[in-house]
């Protein structure tokens, strides 16, 4: 939402709050699909170890 031309902070505030209902409710979150890890539960990656070359 483009919101230049409103000068007044409380009523650019107000809008983009609204735009950002409305845009909630027209696309609500979906549940994550099974089998797909978050945060924690994700894999880590190994870090590559810093120092001499092996060759």
């Amino acid at each position: 939402m483009n919101t230049k031309s409103i000068a007044d902070k409380a009523e650019r505030k107000e809008k983009k709050r609204t735009a950002r209902k409305v845009a909630d409710e027209k696309n609500p979150l979906q549940p994550r699909p099974a089998g797909v890890d978050r945060g924690s539960r994700k894999r880590k990656v190994k870090t590559i170890a810093r120092g001499q070359r092996k060759r």
